[in-house]
């Protein structure tokens, strides 16, 4: 016992003892309220999975039907849920350009541009930890390969004592850290290193919601827990300007293009096979100056996105904004959002064993089928647009509502492992 406790008399221990029991109670009683609301949001998500339009909603704005989604009642519902009862704390330590910061316009843009709208406060940003259902980690692994990378040495070790102080720093101060060893936590990473970087604890690696660019489930990604963040080069903060919508499919002459450079384990056989070689799949790995690149893929009926040395690829997105049918030529890799959006329905899919057989497989596909799915392509936008301010079923809510499902689907307070898809 302390001095200063050894001064106090028994009653005024046993206040003290009173005190701190109260406030554990009443932690406790925050804690079960929090929890209750997701259980009231998940008898209701189900409900909707079960009977679909037996339990419609009325939305104003917009309302999820078709093939598109996996169950677009469950969506819907899942959706209206999240936006009554999410709430999410945003850490307020630590200081721009490492944290509350990140690239706006550059490949890595989903990741600023979250961590912007998230510390610029919106309907789901708490002030009070106890009501939180999440906490939002808002450093950017982009600025710190930027500022403490030592590229001399290629050594990432800052990066990743920086993240472990952070953690170290936020689990003092507050402890809902410790109370769920980091699984109602999550943070945001476009950069490649992302996955690396979350090693520097192994709560924030096993536990917590991972939201990355790079996921690659062989680098451990787990899309039970982690989430699929999609790649945008924004090189602009407007892209309706140039690089979204496109002409109809009787204006696109070109069956399949793809440029990009030579890199990584896939595009050398995709260059291999098809560069130069066919008018129809016009495959570059360097554009000559006089084409134009979005030109070329408002011109095509299928747009190839190949994985580079990582999984991610703005390709996806770009072809999604130009209404072009994307073609995924990845392995390993979980598509965005792809808990809610039924890809099959609108993007085709070609094992890269069969790379060489690519004009044969989009050939076979009918006109019926890729009118249905270039259809689909356009309805499917909404989800991927940027707005400034964000939009209801824009990408910063459909990133929001990855995080809500994986929140969703586990009991931190009976267990930090006890993880449920729900």
């Amino acid at each position: 016992m302390g001095p200063l406790a050894s001064q106090l008399t028994e009653p005024e221990e046993n206040a003290n003892v009173n005190r701190e029991d109260n406030n554990r109670k009443r932690r406790f009683d925050k804690l079960s309220k929090v929890e209750a609301s997701l259980a009231r949001a998940r008898t209701a998500i189900r409900k909707a999975a079960m009977y679909g339009n037996h339990t419609p909603i009325m939305d104003a704005d917009y309302t999820p039907w078709g093939p598109i989604y996996r169950n677009p009642f469950k969506f819907h519902r899942s959706y209206i849920e999240m936006e009554k009862t999410f709430k999410i704390y945003v850490y307020k330590e630590g200081e721009p350009p490492l944290v509350h910061d990140g690239p706006s316009r550059s490949i890595y843009s989903t990741e600023g541009r979250f961590i912007h709208e998230m510390d610029k406060g919106n309907r789901f940003v708490t002030n009070d930890p106890e009501e939180a259902h999440a906490f939002f980690l808002p450093f950017s692994i982009v600025k710190m390969v930027h500022f403490i990378f030592i590229r001399q040495r290629r050594d990432a070790k800052p990066i990743k004592r920086f993240v472990a102080d952070y953690i170290d720093v936020i689990s003092k101060k507050y402890g809902y850290w410790e109370r769920n060893r980091g699984a109602d936590h999550f943070m945001v990473s476009c950069h490649d290193w992302g996955p690396m970087s979350s090693k520097a604890s192994a709560y924030l690696y096993n536990n917590s919601i991972r939201v990355l660019c790079n996921a690659n489930t062989s680098e451990g990604f787990n899309p039970a827990k982690d989430a699929s963040l999609p790649e945008i080069n924004m090189r602009t903060h407007d892209l309706t300007q140039k690089v979204v919508g496109g002409p109809s499919p009787s204006r696109r002459p070109i069956l399949a293009f793809f440029a990009g450079g030579m890199h990584g384990p896939i595009r050398p056989a995709l260059l291999e096979h098809w560069k130069g070689k066919d008018a129809d799949v016009q495959v570059y790995e360097y554009l000559p100056k006089k084409l134009d690149y979005y030109d070329l893929m408002k011109k095509s009926r299928y747009c190839l996105c190949p994985s580079g040395y990582e999984v991610a690829s703005p390709r996806i997105v770009e072809a999604i904004y130009l209404g072009c049918v994307p073609v995924i030529l990845k392995e390993g890799y979980v598509l965005p959002f792809s808990d809610v959006l039924n890809w099959k329905s609108f993007s085709v899919t070609v094992p890269v064993s069969e790379i060489r057989n690519l004009k044969k497989i989009l050939m076979g596909i009918s006109t019926r089928r890729y009118l249905t799915m270039q259809r689909r392509v356009k309805l499917v936008q909404r989800h991927f647009l940027v707005n400034n301010p964000p939009k209801r079923y824009d990408i910063f809510h459909m990133i929001l509502h990855s995080v809500w499902l994986r929140r969703l689907n586990q009991r931190p307070h009976i267990g930090f492992k006890n993880w449920t898809r729900f």
